[in-house]
This record gives structure tokens, C-alpha cells and sequence, in this order.
């Protein structure tokens, strides 16, 4: 793959190169009509899903940091996204083209104060992994090999820029409207600028390993605040296969099941013991051991659950608040997705939508058991996404609804399963998680 010399870091140069894409995914389309006519909607249609992709993927990842994440948060949305977006915007979790040697020496001297050659006893300037905020290099101290992450230069000074040219897009897309939406891009906005602090990622590293680590079958990294910096992380170099990497060989069912009830009882235990989470479960932040055990990595991105949300999220998944009316309509008050001034047909159709969404949502949680691997669960999930992402009902309404912390709440849980589903896992205990207090 090759290596990039500079990154655009000027707001002008950053937005030239998304008018650039766009010019492209205009073409694009001129090119469907044409196609419409001369074979049918499915093939030009596909056609054009695929080029878009190409087009934007190419364009976010020459600007790295908070543009080329939110591909990366998209490639997520497996039951949202056409297929080709999925598949391209997917490389964003841990491959897109890493810095050239020489740019990477001169941002670690930028943000250390010295050299890589000053502080280990031998630094790879050749990265081994690169993703959205920053690429990972090999190096050695003291007979101990280390995992150091570098950022990439002048991704926080272009978060708050980025997701404005962003933001268009965003509104038409997820139907926000209100004075108060901005709520929702301020809380994307902070968590961005949490992930670009390395000082504050290595501090919840290390309480997050401490929490955690005497649940079975899952390892971590230990992390040096010595090498370390605002900008750069060092940790040790864990041995292991990427999940989406692990997950398409012929695999144990035993060992999925292991690998499964780790992932899962790791995520109980930070949102309902800790009462805050790992909010980034994509494939790019988890290895598999040689001994089937989950590594887990990369805690720049913690969500604090408050109580006021945390209750009333966790009270609708069960199925006798589910079919109590009254207290459904309650909770959906508490977390804001029913709003004082909605009229009585928007109350009835939100009511109706989400009982319907978090009936099949929570299936889960109403059981103590759960085979993972039953496609039937997300083919539900998929049904139903696709069924609202039409609803021309939906659309002549206020889509801004329920509290800023569903945005990373949902993107968990969306992560989370997508994550159980590739692995297969079966006979997943799903409260297992209260007996490792």
C-alpha cells in the first residue's frame, strides 16, 4: 500500500477535497440514469452503490482523522448501508494508507520532543496497522516488544470543521431537524476530541484494565505512560488474528462460544457494573489469542452511561415493561423520544415505532440463553431498518428524537451484535456477567 507525504490540515484544503468527491459522486449518478435505460434499476443501482463508495472512501481516507471515522462508524450499520458501502467503508478500521517513514519521524520528534531512535532500543518507521486518528508501529525497549500509536498530524484542530461539512449530509440522512439537533453533533464532537487525547485514552486504559481483566478468556495490552505522550501511546505488542480476519476460517463452535460469552460478558460488565463502556466494538479493536481468548484494545472511546439514562434504557428491554402501556409510554418520555409538543398522531406513531424496533431489539435480554448465530434475529433487526429508512410517514416528521447518549449507546449495541453474529456464538448466558462482580 502506498504511503502519504502530508495530510490536508487547512479547513480550504479539507473542504476542497470533499467538493472534489462530490464533483465525482455527481458524475456518478449521471452515469446511473444513463445505465437505468439501457439495462435495469437493480444492476444500475448496484453499479452506482459500488462507484460512490470507491469515490468517497478514496476521498476520506487522504484526509484521515474525523472524516475517514465517520466511515468507519458506518461501516457498522451493516442493516442500513448498501452492501458495497459496508465493504469499502470497512478498510477504515485498520487498513487505509499509513504516513511515509520520514513524516512519521518527524511527528513522533513533533510530539515527544525526541526521536523514536532516542527513546526505544529499536523503532519500526514503517507502520504496521493504519486507521482513522492514528497508525501503529513495532518497537522494541528492553528486551519487550511494544505497540506505539502515533496520530496523525492535525486531526483534533480538524474535527469541529469536519463535522460541519459533514453535518449537511448527517441532517438529510438521519432526518434531524429542531433547535435543539446540535446536541447530537456537540456529543459526536467531544467524543472525537476524547479520542485525539492520548493522555486521557491511557488513563482509561489502564482503569479499564483494572476492572476488567479477571474476566475469563480476555487479555490486554499493558500500557506505558512513560513512553507516551498527548499524541503517542505506547503499549505491548499483542500476538493475534484481527476478528473479522479469525471469523471467516473453519473455527471450533466451542472456541466461538468461548470467544463469544468474553465479548459479551466484557460488555455487561462495563454497562451495567461500570456504568460506562467501550463504545467503538468494531473488528479493528479486538484480537484472537492462539489460545481462542479475546485481546481487547484501543479505549480512546468511553461512554459514561448516567443513571437518568441508564434506568429507563434498561427498563424497556424487559417483556413485561414492554407490554405495560403505560410504563412504555413513560420511559420513551425519559429518554426524550416522545417530546411534550408532539401532537397525538406523532405520540401514536413513535410509540408504535419503538415498541415495535425495542420488541425485537431486546430479544437478548429476555432470555438467559442466546444463540447469536440464529440469522433470523438480524434479518429482523435488517427488515426493520429498512422498513423505517422508506417510511415516507417518518420522513414528514421530526426524525430528532431521543437523548444525545443513544448515539453511542446504539452504536454499541449495533457493534456489539454485529460482532456476536460474526463470531456465531451459541448458548451465550447472557447474565453471566453478575456473577463475575
Amino acid at each position: 500500500m502506498n504511503s502519504i507525504d502530508r495530510i490536508p490540515v487547512s479547513k480550504v484544503e479539507r473542504a476542497s477535497n470533499l467538493v472534489q468527491t462530490g464533483a465525482k459522486v455527481g458524475v456518478n449518478y449521471l452515469k446511473y440514469y444513463g445505465s437505468k435505460l439501457t439495462t435495469n434499476e437493480v444492476k444500475a443501482r448496484a453499479k452506482l452503490n459500488e462507484d460512490n463508495a470507491e469515490d468517497i472512501y478514496d476521498g476520506l481516507k487522504k484526509l484521515k482523522g474525523s472524516a475517514l471515522k465517520v466511515a468507519q462508524m458506518l461501516s457498522m450499520e451493516k442493516s442500513i448501508m448498501p452492501q458495497a458501502y459496508v465493504e469499502k467503508f470497512s478498510l477504515s478500521q485498520f487498513s487505509v494508507p499509513p504516513l511515509s517513514p520520514a513524516l512519521v519521524l518527524r511527528t513522533f520528534k513533533k510530539y515527544f520532543g525526541k526521536s523514536p531512535q532516542e527513546v526505544f532500543d529499536h523503532f519500526d518507521a514503517q507502520s504496521v496497522n493504519a486507521a482513522s486518528i492514528g497508525q501503529v508501529h513495532k518497537a522494541f525497549k528492553n528486551d519487550k516488544e511494544l505497540a506505539v500509536k502515533i496520530q496523525y498530524p492535525g486531526v483534533a484542530n480538524s474535527i469541529g470543521s469536519d463535522l460541519a461539512l459533514v453535518k449537511p449530509i448527517a441532517i438529510k440522512m438521519f432526518n434531524i431537524r429542531g433547535k435543539d439537533s446540535d446536541k447530537y453533533f456537540k456529543e459526536v464532537e467531544n467524543k472525537l476530541m476524547e479520542e485525539t487525547n492520548y493522555h486521557l485514552e491511557i488513563q482509561q486504559s489502564l482503569e479499564m484494565v483494572a476492572a476488567c481483566r479477571h474476566i475469563p478468556n480476555l487479555l490486554f495490552p499493558n500500557y506505558y505512560p512513560e513512553f507516551s505522550s498527548e499524541k503517542i501511546l505506547t503499549m505491548d505488542w499483542m500476538k493475534g488474528e484481527h476478528l473479522s480476519e479469525y471469523v471467516v476460517h473453519e473455527n471450533q463452535q466451542e472456541d466461538l462460544n468461548k470467544l463469544g460469552q468474553a465479548l459479551w460478558d466484557f460488555y455487561m460488565y462495563q454497562i451495567h457494573i461500570l456504568k460506562k463502556v467501550h463504545a467503538d466494538p468494531h473488528p479493528g479493536n479486538f484480537l484472537v489469542s492462539d489460545k481462542s481468548q479475546l485481546i481487547a484494545l484501543d479505549f480512546g472511546c468511553i461512554k459514561i452511561i448516567p443513571d437518568s439514562f441508564y434506568k429507563p434504557y434498561f427498563e424497556l428491554a424487559t417483556t413485561e415493561n414492554l407490554s405495560n402501556p403505560v410504563l412504555f409510554k413513560e420511559k420513551l418520555y425519559e429518554l426524550e423520544i416522545l417530546l411534550p409538543q408532539d401532537s397525538k398522531e406523532e405520540v401514536l406513531f413513535f410509540t408504535e415505532m419503538f415498541h415495535e424496533l425495542l420488541s425485537v431489539f431486546t430479544e437478548p435480554f429476555q432470555q438467559e440463553v442466546f444463540d447469536f448465530s440464529n440469522g433470523n434475529f438480524f434479518k429482523k433487526i435488517s427488515s426493520l431498518s429498512e422498513k423505517y429508512s422508506k417510511n415516507t410517514e417518518l420522513r414528514k416528521m421530526n426524525g430528532n428524537r431521543g437523548s444525545k447518549h443513544f448515539i453511542y449507546m446504539n452504536r454499541t449495541f449495533f457493534g456489539l451484535y454485529n460482532l456476536m453474529f460474526d463470531l456465531k456464538a451459541k448458548q451465550v448466558n447472557i447474565n453471566n456477567f453478575k456473577s463475575l462482580k
